[in-house]
């Protein structure tokens, strides 16, 4: 498990959204692909199957991310709050 948090200043949350700032959706993949890089030697091919946002996040929220090794060549990835999952994903490898 990876603790992940976004600062209020990052560049991102500038318009996403004026005056109430929400984390998005392509950060929290990101950290979830970058999350994949380091539990499979080989990333490349690898592609988001899957991924269902339960709640917005909030900048500076602290949170958890997991990667678990999945059958068939996925990765479930989790990412939770201390009060909720945050995001579900599945991430697999694309067929050649």
């Amino acid at each position: 498990m990876t603790g992940l948090q976004f600062a209020p200043d990052h560049p991102a949350l500038a318009g996403h959204f004026p005056a109430h700032p929400i984390v998005p959706g392509v950060l929290l993949l990101d950290a979830a692909l970058q999350a994949l890089g380091s539990a499979a030697s080989d990333v490349a091919g690898w592609h988001i199957a899957s991924a269902k946002f339960h709640r917005a996040v909030l900048p500076g929220e602290s949170l958890q991310l997991q990667c678990t090794p999945q059958p068939a060549t996925q990765f479930r990835i989790e990412i939770r709050a201390a009060d909720a999952l945050i995001l579900s994903a599945l991430i697999e490898r694309r067929a050649v």
